[in-house]
């Protein structure tokens, strides 16, 4: 019997096939290194294409797998300071804890959470404490012969009320993948599929209404083709008329470049569309 996968991973193959590999809007270069004694580090910078402000941060991550535990720093352009530190199968087999801490000096501001994951043979739930916020979550997912069944709660300590809740249901085999999202207080609805049709190509779609604003139904499909082993071309389109390309390539080992195009063919007279492009590194 296998553990399911957490409640924001249902339906993630098509959402990866939907948003992911689509630089849209900004120029972003990724580093990732490893030093001998098995310290990684991760340079990130962006620069938006319409504001021209570039972002960025440095991590470092230690991790020791065999008594898994890890610990992760970073520090963002923005001063903004954040730490993370990893216990897995340490206090009960399946269990991981994390603590998550966050500061920004200049406002003098802070943040801490708690997580806790178990995972055991067809369930798989997750528990987050927001320290200075008061605010707890929690979700779970049960899952047997690929068929799946999660939600998620949140509620507001200080205020004494539930503040969110969702649920979700889907299924999920080697060649493809279907699920239903209720978000929002049950307020959105998504549906989503996944279909590996060959080796080199895969397809994907989604529907998306929102009950309380009781709009039109929004729709997206997608697909990719793996052109070979370093290379796959990605396109989709909405109902709402814009189209988006991407083309992914592995120059060499460790070095991969993205580069993707948005298009409102609504508006093609108009400067609505979106260039991007990724570089990543990594040793």
């Amino acid at each position: 019997m296998s553990v399911p996968v957490a409640f924001n991973d249902i339906g993630k193959p098509a959402k990866d096939l939907l948003s992911k590999d689509y630089p849209f809007g900004s120029v972003k270069v990724e580093v990732k290194t490893t030093a001998p004694n098995g310290v990684t580090f991760k340079i990130n910078g962006q620069r938006d294409n319409k504001s021209g402000i570039i972002v960025g941060d440095l991590e470092t991550k230690y991790s020791d797998k065999v008594k898994g535990i890890a610990f992760t720093e970073a520090w963002t352009t923005s001063n903004h300071l954040n730490g993370k530190i990893e216990l897995e199968n340490n206090l009960a087999k399946g269990l991981k804890l994390e603590l998550l801490t966050s500061l920004l000096p200049s406002v003098n501001e802070k943040g801490a959470k708690i997580n806790a994951t178990y995972k055991q043979p067809n369930v798989h739930t997750v528990a987050t404490l927001d320290v200075f916020k008061t605010f707890f979550s929690v979700n779970s997912v049960v899952g047997r012969d690929g068929f799946l069944a999660g939600g998620e709660v949140a509620y507001d300590v200080l205020n004494g009320k539930i503040s969110r809740y969702n649920a979700a249901v889907g299924y999920s085999a080697a060649e493809y993948a279907v699920a239903v999202h209720a978000t929002n207080n049950l307020g959105n609805f998504a549906a989503s599929y996944y279909h590996k049709v060959k080796s080199d190509i895969e397809v994907s779609g989604k529907a998306s209404w929102d009950a309380k604003a009781n709009g039109p139904v929004a729709l997206e499909v997608g697909a990719k083709r793996t052109l070979d082993k370093t290379t796959f071309v990605k396109g989709k389109i909405s109902n709402s008329g814009v189209v988006g390309v991407a083309y992914t390539q592995a120059l060499r080992p460790g070095v991969k470049v993205n580069v993707g195009a948005s298009i409102d063919t609504s508006r093609l007279n108009e400067n609505a569309h979106k260039l991007g492009l990724s570089l990543t590194l990594e040793n």
